[in-house]
């Protein structure tokens, strides 16, 4: 049976380049504080490995051979989580949080999904197609709905939810300046958050300073950009990596996880780390 459906003003420009050297903020919405497991320990009797679900689109998702060298940042999280933690990659290109839940997709994770577990979700390049009715959610009502059905099937599983605002594309005004590009869908998410007392990975911020620290030029090689292909949306190696540095830097600043949970997060990664497997479909 699928689940059911049932003002943050935007962050202003300097917001992006404060968050990025930002330590821990107090009051961060903490397992503990939602009566789910503490970071690093599983519920008593359930001595495994846990799990982070994620649950997106393209941006993140899992591609193939025939797709190479675009590479999603959940690819490359792993590297930066402990072996005592998995990624289970749901995420798929094209979806938004409507299209998402109207295919059963997170049905699929709530039927695998066990107490102690994370159900990391981001969405948003999706839901601004307002031409396609299949897609599009309007930011302050049917997306901040869609959102809540994440976070209310996550928590009925005993799981804890986790609510990331979508990596920024590659936009730059004539001065060199990064744009935003998601208009009010990171606000709308950063309320849901707030009001749910859900923890929130502010990546469209982190990953627009990111993107202004490397200047219009540099980021080209963090982007899809091949002698056949402009893309200023899906990543290359270099992009992904540090794309999921941030996930997971955020994960544990916001006490999502404990510090032994993460690794690597101020080393290089090579990128011939990334491989992409031939598809079942292929």
């Amino acid at each position: 049976m699928s689940v059911g459906r049932r003002a943050v003003v935007t962050a202003g420009a300097g917001l992006a380049l404060a968050l990025a050297g930002t330590p821990a903020l107090a009051g961060a919405p903490s397992a503990r504080s939602q009566g789910l497991p503490s970071p690093g320990h599983p519920p008593q009797g359930h001595p495994r490995m846990r799990t982070v679900f994620l649950a997106g689109d393209s941006t993140a998702a899992q591609k193939y051979a025939d797709a190479a060298p675009e590479t999603g940042w959940g690819m490359a999280l792993p590297f930066f989580l402990h072996q005592g933690l998995t990624v289970a990659n749901h995420a798929v290109n094209g979806r938004s949080t409507k299209s998402f839940l109207d295919e059963g997709r997170l049905d699929a994770i709530l039927a695998a999904i066990r107490p102690g577990d994370l159900l990391l979700v981001q969405f948003g390049h999706n839901d601004e197609k307002t031409t396609d009715p299949t897609r599009y959610t309007e930011p302050w009502t049917t997306y901040q709905d869609n959102l809540r059905v994440f976070v209310e099937g996550a928590r009925s599983r005993g799981a804890l939810p986790v609510l990331a605002t979508s990596v920024e594309r590659r936009k730059f005004a004539a001065d060199g300046t990064a744009l935003r590009t998601h208009g009010a869908y990171p606000a709308a998410m950063r309320e849901t958050a707030l009001e749910a007392d859900v923890p929130l990975l502010d990546i469209e911020a982190l990953s627009l300073a990111l993107w202004q620290k490397l200047g219009p030029e540099a980021t080209k090689t963090y982007f899809n950009w091949t002698a056949s292909e402009q893309d200023n949306t899906h990543f290359n190696p270099p992009g992904a990596i540090e794309v999921a540095r941030l996930v997971a830097a955020e994960l544990l600043r916001t006490h999502v996880l404990a510090p032994r949970e993460t690794r690597r997060l101020d080393d290089e990664i090579p990128t011939d780390r990334i491989t992409w497997p031939v598809s079942e479909e292929s």
